[in-house]
């Protein structure tokens, strides 16, 4: 058996975040194929919903870059790693010091998304709530209702370079986090992003998971940026689209097509003779 394994954004989605309808037709080939496909995306459930939609997921699936596998046919995750107070607690020192608004990611007992941040400072902030109220449907509260026995998936943020990078600097000197980072966020070339997590979530691990649980015998995935190292390390075939960070393409079996060309449609439908 073979496993696929999708990474979302700038490999599978077009720069419109969606499937295009090429890509929607292949993913059809390989179901009447039966080869087996999922994804493991830096997204929560509630950010992958939208684009995955009607595509025929039914696979267990990788959120928040390898902290969560969420199980279809349990309605349950596993695999989960969360920080702990302490982490939380010091990191949000750091984006104080910083003025920089941290968004903190929490999961119920009912396997519910919840995101408490503090008052808001800039426009970006603004566009991010819009982004996860409004289109992706995740429930916002002020951190001051963050429940005390919370538990927390991870903390996202956008921020000058600057600021990004000295808090990262500061978070990743405690043992279990890791910090993913990058620019181009909300038209503003100045405007970064960053996601925390507990250093042990990472896609490389979650995907042996899969591998062990299914019963693969062969993972070829496919990624375009740093938080998909892991994987490329993990699977017995990684590629990476012609976007990808150049990182990330030195590692790679191969590097295919642009993501907004289809360029892992093209690949699969010659790959696997679709």
């Amino acid at each position: 058996m073979e496993l696929i394994v999708f990474d979302l954004d700038g490999t599978l989605l077009n720069k419109a975040s969606e499937i295009s309808d090429f890509t929607r037709d292949t993913l059809g080939l390989l179901r009447k194929r039966d080869i087996a496909f999922t994804v493991a995306t830096g997204r929560t459930m509630h950010g992958a919903i939208k684009p995955m939609a009607g595509h025929d997921f039914t696979l267990p699936q990788i959120y928040k870059n390898g902290v969560m596998i969420w199980h279809p046919e349990k309605e349950s995750y596993s695999h989960k790693y969360m920080l702990t107070k302490t982490e939380l607690q010091t990191t949000l020192n750091s984006f104080a010091e910083q003025n920089v608004t941290p968004f903190i990611f929490t999961l119920d007992e009912n396997n519910q998304h919840a995101a408490y941040h503090p008052p808001i400072q800039t426009d970006a902030d603004a566009r991010l709530i819009e982004e996860l109220s409004v289109n992706r449907g995740l429930p916002l509260n002020p951190v001051s209702e963050l429940p005390e026995d919370a538990q927390i998936t991870n903390i996202s943020a956008l921020g000058p370079f600057d600021a990004v990078e000295t808090i990262a600097a500061q978070v990743e000197t405690q043992d279990h986090l890791v910090v993913y980072r990058g620019g181009g966020i909300q038209a503003s070339n100045n405007t970064h992003w960053m996601d925390i997590h507990h250093s042990e979530g990472s896609k490389g691990a979650a995907v042996l998971q899969l591998k062990k649980h299914l019963g693969a015998s062969n993972v070829v995935c496919f990624g375009d940026s740093d938080n998909d190292l892991s994987m490329f390390e993990t699977a017995d075939e990684a590629y990476a689209p012609e976007n990808g960070l150049a990182e990330v393409k030195a590692v790679a079996t191969g590097v295919i097509g642009h993501h907004d060309e289809d360029g892992i449609a093209h690949f699969l439908r010659e790959r696997f003779s679709l």
